[in-house]
């Protein structure tokens, strides 16, 4: 595992603005419902989470706008899902620190 003094900055900006983009409760209960190769829709999500679909969709968005979710339309819909499988450490990790 690299340490913080090897990484590049960009790195370090990536990674930042990854975790910047997670710390939402909302959000991370969307990571939590996409673990483990999950692939869920808008629709499905907001059903699940119970809140308004727009707002769904903006912290979809959001998550997708700094890489940490990727998406697949296929036909009427688009499916989200997390883009980097080693992401699903950080969740364990924050599970972990809050129970």
């Amino acid at each position: 595992m690299p340490k913080v003094k090897d990484l590049r900055i960009e790195q370090l900006e990536q990674a930042a603005s990854m975790l910047k983009a997670i710390a939402h409760p909302m959000r991370i209960a969307i990571l939590n419902y996409l673990e483990d190769g999950k692939r869920m829709t808008v629709t499905q999500i907001h059903e699940m989470l119970k809140i308004e679909q727009s707002t769904t969709s903006h912290h979809l968005g959001i998550l997708k706008d700094k890489g940490v979710l990727s998406s697949k339309r296929e036909g009427k819909n688009t499916f989200y899902f997390i883009k980097n499988d080693s992401l699903s450490k950080i969740m364990e990790c924050i599970n972990r620190c809050t129970t």
